[in-house]
């Protein structure tokens, strides 16, 4: 067998093990499960996740998705937590302690201090018969036949298990909120995903130059104001009101076509009727109308009223594309 082969076949292997992991955890749903959800809903308090190990690891991730899908929720080491962070636990917090084995030092010397809190304590953890299952108040229950490390020992399979069923947790907790995609645009308001669900086509389009000529304008005014404006198009403007679009390719096209251009007005080479976008529109709105039409730039109106461009760079440029 070739060393690629090899490779391949124990890639294969590992996601194999993993996903049917996975597809058992479907298995494990229960009351149990249902009621640790309902207790988070119904909680005044936040979540405190806690771990030692890789499983602290998972926890972090955990924290992460149920603040960024609004179940306020913060992270707190097993091991630091019995030597001072213990007072992260406020009164109405819930706790979740995460391992595998659910017999851990850290863990057994935490859970007793969680229980004097009078705190609710879900636990997740493989082993049913382990004392962090006997000791919690609800069980998540993240069992696997076998880690897909061949020797058993690196958590691999256990801690894919971990996160599949946090993330099913705070799905869970999102649409019980009824969390949309306008309160996810309040928690990522950063970078590309969240420019998608707040970034509006005048936010862009007010930023830029505002190409516009006159319907009467002579082809060089035409010309030098594409040129300027550096947008690749403009507006053509009668009373007030759009009636054409001139872009780089019309006057391609005119070259093309006329020997003597001197005579000619923007009104005589310019597209009737171009596309036009609301300002008020999301900007990824825009993408999908340029993809669709093959276009690289909207004029963008309010109120009927003209007020700028919006091109295919900008939206590269804000991470959307």
């Amino acid at each position: 067998m070739s060393n690629t082969q090899a490779i391949l076949d124990i890639a294969k292997k590992t996601i194999e093990t993993e996903g049917e992991a996975i597809h058992n955890l479907t298995s494990f749903l229960n009351d149990g499960f249902a009621n640790a959800v309902n207790c988070i809903l119904t909680s005044k308090g936040r979540v405190i996740v806690s771990g030692v190990g890789k499983s602290a690891i998972i926890a972090s991730k955990i924290v992460a998705t149920l603040n960024s899908t609004g179940t306020p929720a913060i992270f707190m080491h097993a091991a630091d937590a019995i030597h001072g962070d213990l007072g992260t636990i406020q009164k109405n917090d819930v706790v979740i302690c995460i391992s595998k084995s659910g017999n851990t030092a850290e863990i057994k010397a935490l859970v007793p201090l969680i229980k004097r809190g009078e705190n609710k304590l879900i636990g997740m953890t493989g082993s049913m018969d382990s004392y962090l299952a006997k000791q919690a108040d609800f069980i998540l229950n993240t069992h696997v036949k076998k880690e897909a490390c061949p020797n058993g020992l690196a958590p691999t399979t256990s801690t894919t298990a971990q996160m599949v069923m946090g993330d099913a947790l705070a799905i869970c907790l999102l649409e019980l909120k009824g969390f949309d995609s306008n309160d996810f645009a309040h928690y990522h308001p950063g970078g590309a995903l969240g420019k998608k669900l707040y970034l509006r086509v005048q936010d862009i389009a007010t930023n830029n130059m505002k190409p516009q000529v006159k319907s009467t304008a002579q082809v060089k005014e035409v010309i030098v104001e594409i040129s300027e404006k550096m947008l690749g198009v403009t507006a053509v403007i009668q009373d007030g009101k759009i009636v054409g679009v001139v872009t780089d390719g019309d006057i391609r096209r005119m070259l093309n076509k006329f020997d003597n251009i001197g005579g000619l007005t923007a009104k005589d080479i310019m597209s009737s009727n171009p596309k036009t976008i609301d300002a008020d529109v999301l900007a990824i709105k825009a993408l999908e109308i340029m993809q669709e039409k093959g276009i690289t730039q909207l004029l963008a109106t309010k109120n009927k009223e003209y007020v700028g461009v919006v091109h295919i760079h900008n939206l590269i440029n804000e991470g959307i594309i």
